[in-house]
């Protein structure tokens, strides 16, 4: 699914007017049906509603969702925010429908703010996409009212007003915190960065009949991954496979007291379709992983305690995992600088791994091209690339880097970002809060390497394994719930997963 900015979505909504022959008074009407029916799911008609309206399109949209509710038998008290006779043409042709049921309540000043009863539904339809500078005045005292109410939800139609839909928001203007943000047809940017959070809440994406061919045609770097996508993805299995088709994966990982780590990244690796597995380890952990994943071959380091060396044949390897669980000894940075300079191996870079690298300009520069997948969470990828100002600037700086060193970067959170060297960004939507606990990155390493072994390509493994994992996670989550999740809880539920793909559309 494709990411539009503010700008193609308004060139979208005129070329659909366009093709279909309406006008765009019809085309609001049709995305007010469209958030009215998702309302009404949610609501129920002896719930009161206010709506709070601006002047322009967004206003617009409130206006026939009033009408809309009404006619379902809802309670609804309209307010217009500043002036409306500067409006909108589409808001004054709603207007005007409105019955003298609904007859709206102006609002020019602070003083005429209704109070907020908390069993009040608040509809936000001050601003939408196409604003372009910080909320002042009579609107950002509507707003800050809004948000130091009692009023039991607050629903944003398209936007929470205030918030920029793909570009930084100025610090000093005003900003909805809604519950529930209702897109038109597509997601917004703003709604998958961490930052927003608190403004977004929880967001759904309304088909409003916008131009598929526009759609299909509009360029863009940025894309949500969806259920079809990775289905496409995943291959099915030969009728006369064996172990040799489906890859030989090293992973270099584990440590003294971290053991837990390589284990947990071996049993997600052998979940994950790999054909033959081999670990190498510090001695300390042989019988560890001997035991716990039998179905690994186990390589024992000669340093007892920390990962110091090569396998002797490490060519026969399809792909290498490395860094989880460890640690950062001189040895071990050896060791890593010796792949670097030796290997041509696809790389799958976690963890620790991912800070010996970040520590040195000479390793970055013996990463070889379009072979490495790094794989952070947030604090990773800021000794990797750099600290950045904001969620933007991250994502810039990320791309930057993977198009600088031809590599990949997986930034582990919700909606993870897929950065590409040439410059695609894709936001995962699996996963869920249950997962922020420790060993689960390890899990996503062992699940991409065995991918990667089995000759999906690196792009096909990210999009791929970062949804499985999130997947992994959802299945779980109705079992043991957010508080009680853990990485072995993934693991587990990984085969629920896979099937999952390849049996619902």
């Amino acid at each position: 699914m494709k990411l539009l900015s503010a700008a193609q979505t308004k060139e979208a909504d005129a070329y659909t007017i366009k093709e279909e022959g309406i006008t765009s008074a019809d085309l609001m009407e049709r995305a007010a049906k469209a958030f009215t029916s998702w309302f009404e799911n949610k609501f129920q008609p002896s719930e009161r509603v206010y709506i709070f309206c601006g002047p322009g399109n967004n206003g617009g949209d409130g206006l026939v969702v009033a009408r809309l509710l009404h006619q379902r038998n809802y309670t609804v008290q309209v307010f217009l925010i500043g002036d409306t006779a500067k409006a909108s043409d589409d808001f004054k042709i709603n207007l005007e429908k409105l019955s003298d049921e609904l007859a709206p309540k102006h609002t020019t000043t602070a003083k005429q703010i209704p109070d907020l009863p908390e069993s009040i539904l608040v509809i936000d339809a001050l601003f939408g996409t196409g604003l372009n500078r910080p909320v002042t005045g009579v609107f950002a005292e509507v707003i800050t009212a809004l948000n130091s109410s009692t009023a039991s939800c607050v629903t944003s139609i398209d936007m929470p007003s205030g918030l920029y839909a793909d570009k930084q928001t100025p610090a000093e203007g005003a900003i909805i915190k809604a519950n529930y943000t209702i897109s038109f047809q597509l997601p917004k940017l703003a709604f998958l960065l961490p930052q927003h959070e608190e403004f977004v809440g929880e967001w759904h994406v309304v088909p409003i009949g916008l131009s598929e061919e526009f759609i299909s045609e509009a360029k863009t770097a940025l894309h949500v991954t969806t259920h079809q996508d990775v289905q496409h993805i995943l291959k099915p299995r030969k009728r006369f496979s064996h172990k040799g088709i489906y890859g030989h994966a090293l992973l270099l990982c584990g440590g003294f007291g971290k053991m837990g780590a390589a284990v947990l990244a071996a049993r997600a690796c052998l979940r994950s379709g790999i054909g033959l597995l081999t670990l190498q380890v510090p001695s300390a952990g042989y019988t560890v992983l001997q035991t716990a994943v039998p179905e690994a071959m186990t390589l024992a380091d000669k340093n007892r305690k920390h990962l110091s060396e090569l396998p002797h044949d490490i060519e026969k390897y399809n792909v290498i995992g490395i860094g989880p669980g460890l640690g950062t000894e001189r040895v071990t940075k050896t060791a890593i600088g010796q792949l670097l300079a030796t290997s041509a191996h696809s790389l799958v870079i976690d963890a620790d791994a991912i800070n010996i690298i970040a520590s040195s300009d000479k390793l970055k520069a013996q990463l070889p091209p379009n072979k490495v997948i790094f794989t952070p969470h947030p604090k990773e990828f800021e000794r990797l690339v750099g600290k950045s100002n904001n969620d933007y600037d991250r994502l810039r700086d990320m791309l930057e880097f993977c198009q600088v060193y031809k590599c990949y970067i997986i930034l582990k959170g919700n909606n993870s970002a897929i950065g590409t060297p040439d410059g695609k960004l894709y936001f995962n939507t699996t996963g869920n809060p249950g997962m922020a606990t420790g060993g689960t990155g390890d899990v996503l390493t062992g699940i991409i390497t065995a991918l990667v072994a089995q000759s999906y390509t690196l792009e096909e493994a990210c999009l791929l394994g970062v949804y499985v994992h999130g997947l992994a996670g959802d299945l779980a989550l109705k079992e043991v719930g957010e508080i009680s999740m853990t990485a072995s809880d993934l693991i587990d539920h990984l085969p629920q997963a896979f099937l999952h793909l390849q049996q619902f559309s």
